[in-house]
């Protein structure tokens, strides 16, 4: 294995490979069938990549998307490798020009779609090359699509009974016992190697709210995380577009993506994604399959997904580099009956509906949601993630038993004919026609729960149908049903425990900011240097920004800094080929940046001192600003800062003990002591220096304690 860890390096800058990489590619190396199971990001690509680099001949790889071998391709070729595809985007001319460098052995790994695999001109093209192995990237397609629109899946067991001494592997993120057999079955693999790597991507923070307030929630959610690139997944065509266009109103540079755009459009929309010149896609779960973006930074489910399965392929398209990286899935009880809906058409009703139950019970969860996560894939967790909102924040519980028992009550006294939103209107003493002409206004419940909201009404009933309290007859217009232990609770004195929705609603997207190391502050302050000059690069190359380097290779350089050739090749994703290309550009950007800081800390060093000078000297504030012809706000924030680092500052005298008491209890409530989110957290009563100046005194005096 020495080749490949040079050819690992050389290539693609890394030092080691990741668990079970250099496995499969021994295997592949010995000739045999293998089926890899590797999480999104866990590096599949590189267990048919390298062997095909160490071996004499061509590889062919499958892929499902022109979008997803295109950017493999580039990616590729970025590292220095020969790769190529051929699809139907292509030109006659374009096409033979590839064909001839396979002919002369220039090109290590060539990418194809199914349909081309199948067709009879590239069979006899394969009968011509030496193929030193087939690689069936995103396999559980086989399996999805072999049996319905793409039945050019089902066609590729030829590959074994032509080729039988050439290896085969395939390789996906998910796919459950059932579906690793449909693989090895449709491929017709000869006693294929399994090799199943952890479904955990602890990178992944696991979040879930109600669908309550969605709009206001994400927009809070993406200001917290200006400049970052994420994907928002919708349900219908029409949400996709009408959250993309209240974003823009709102300011967020977003867009939207569905099968209802022409194809050209998709392309131009989804290739603005890929450039970070759209950071936000608002999209159908379709999108995000052909490409390898690495620095999508966060994924939010405006709906609730059909399954687990789904959902944990989604999610996956966050964090592929391995930093940090945030999920958010609003959960709603309309969402539950829209996939009911569906799944009464379909062809597999009972298992569509224990899989859309398995993502109820996933979003209903006391528990470690992780742990949750896992368990579906038969992987088992011993201790709490502590990477998922229920683990920051384990749900507030109180006695429900009365909201219940008025919920299961109304029900009964409906007759268990309606369904929920007439339930909560009769509740809520709704003077709507229909509840009207119903004789709805007369039943004992009516109006019993006026005093809740009716979103708040449907998170309980969402609360008391996963408890398995009530059930929802989907052939009988979604009326609602009791269960069994239901009569318990009505008539026996079973108590039923709920959860605060208060507590659902802000353990999700509540991120206190505590105040930075000034370390801190320099390496991201580095990072979004190197971020800019890695987007001019890749605009003048014409290549996506994580095609030049990812987010970790950028937070890597910000975090040791190099500044020569040794320094910069140790970078983990620093490779021979990108080195040449962009190495220097990145080096003198370092060096630039200190260079300027230390310029900026010297400058900004000296206009404190001479504050401090005409401080000690007693002159007040607004005298030292028209001495100095600067804003009064900035000699508070030099003083500030000055008090901060132990300079003999009576910052009390600038505040009353009154406005320092709210400001107090702000950063109790809010969990942040950063000064803009307070000044926005007061509703702007208090000026923005006051707030300054107290945020001063209380980190110093928590440091003190």
């Amino acid at each position: 294995m020495k080749l490949a860890n040079r050819i690992l390096k050389k290539y693609f800058g890394y030092d080691k490979f990741r668990p079970l990489q250099s496995e499969v590619i021994q295997s592949i190396l010995d000739g045999d069938d293998a089926l890899v199971i590797m999480p999104t990001g866990g590096g599949k690509s590189l267990c048919f990549q390298i062997p095909a680099l160490m071996m004499e001949g061509v590889a062919i790889v499958v892929s499902p998307l022109i979008a997803l071998m295109k950017d493999q391709v580039e990616g590729l070729q970025a590292n220095g490798v020969n790769a190529a595809f051929l699809n139907s985007s292509q030109t006659a001319n374009v096409q033979n020009e590839i064909i001839e460098d396979i002919h002369k052995g220039k090109i290590k790994l060539l990418y194809v779609s199914p349909e081309k695999l199948v067709s009879e001109e590239f069979y006899y093209l394969l009968l011509q090359l030496k193929v030193n192995l087939f690689a069936i990237d995103e396999a559980h397609c086989i399996s999805v699509w072999g049996h319905d629109f793409r039945p050019e899946y089902s066609k590729m067991a030829y590959l074994k009974k032509q080729f039988p001494l050439v290896p085969i592997v395939a390789l996906t993120a998910t796919a459950d016992s059932l579906t690793q057999k449909d693989i090895v079955k449709q491929l017709g693999l000869d006693e294929p190697k399994l090799f199943l790597s952890s479904f955990d991507r602890p990178n992944l923070s696991l979040n879930v709210a109600p669908g309550k307030d969605k709009f206001k929630s994400i927009l809070g959610f993406i200001r917290q995380r200006p400049h970052q690139s994420g994907i928002i997944y919708c349900l219908s065509r029409k949400s996709c577009e009408g959250l993309s266009e209240k974003l823009s109103k709102a300011g967020v540079n977003a867009s939207y993506y569905h099968a209802g755009l022409s194809p050209e459009e998709r392309a131009k929309r989804q290739d603005a994604f890929i450039n970070d010149e759209i950071p936000i896609i608002c999209a159908t779960i379709a999108f995000g399959m052909g490409i390898d973006k690495s620095n999508v930074r966060w994924v939010i489910h405006y709906n609730l997904p059909r399954n687990i399965e789904s959902y944990y392929q989604e999610i996956g398209r966050a964090g592929r580099d391995g930093l940090k990286a945030d999920t958010l899935l609003f959960y709603s009880f309309a969402d539950v009956i829209v996939h009911r809906k569906f799944i009464e058409k379909s062809a597999l009703k009972d298992v569509s509906n224990a899989k859309l139950e398995r993502i109820q019970q996933f979003c209903d969860a006391q528990i470690c949601r992780r742990k949750i996560l896992l368990s579906y894939f038969g992987e088992h967790l011993e201790e709490d993630c502590g990477n998922c909102d229920v683990c920051k924040n384990p749900p507030k519980q109180f006695d429900g038993t009365l909201i219940a028992q008025k919920a299961l009550s109304a029900v009964v006294r409906l007759k268990e004919h309606e369904s929920v939103g007439t339930v909560i209107d009769v509740l809520r003493g709704s003077s709507r026609q229909e509840i009207i002409s119903k004789g709805y206004n007369k039943v004992k419940t009516y109006g019993a729960g006026k005093d809740i909201s009716h979103q708040d009404w449907q998170q309980y009933m969402l609360q008391l149908l996963n408890l398995g309290y009530i059930s929802v007859g989907y052939d009988e217009g979604n009326a609602l049903k009791l269960a069994e232990q239901s009569r318990e609770v009505l008539f026996s004195g079973r108590k039923v425990n709920l959860v605060h929705l208060a507590s659902m609603n802000s353990k999700v997207l509540k991120t206190p900011d505590k105040a930075k190391p000034s370390k801190q502050i320099y390496r991201e302050d580095l990072f979004e240097a190197l971020r800019k000059l890695r987007l001019r690069i890749s605009r003048t190359s014409r290549i996506a920004p994580y095609l030049v380097f990812s987010d970790a290779t950028l937070h890597e350089m910000a975090e040791e800094k190099p500044t020569s050739e040794f320094e910069m090749k140790m970078i983990s994703g620093v490779g021979e080929r990108k080195y040449q290309l962009y190495g220097e550009f990145f080096i003198n950007e370092i060096l630039g940046f200190e260079q300027s800081k230390n310029q900026e800390a010297k400058k900004s060093s000296q206009s404190f001192y001479e504050t401090y000078e005409f401080y000690k000297q007693g002159y007040s504030v607004d005298e030292i600003a028209k001495i100095r012809n600067i804003n009064p706000v900035t000699i508070y924030s030099h003083l500030a800062s000055l008090y901060e680092k132990g300079a003999d500052i009576d910052i009390l005298s600038f505040l009353h003990v009154n406005e320092l008491e709210s400001i107090q209890n702000a950063v109790s409530e809010s969990g942040s002591l950063n000064t803009k989110d307070l000044y926005v957290y007061m509703n702007e009563e208090l000026p923005y220096y006051k707030i300054r100046l107290a945020t001063s005194y209380l980190k110093v005096a928590t440091e003190l304690k």
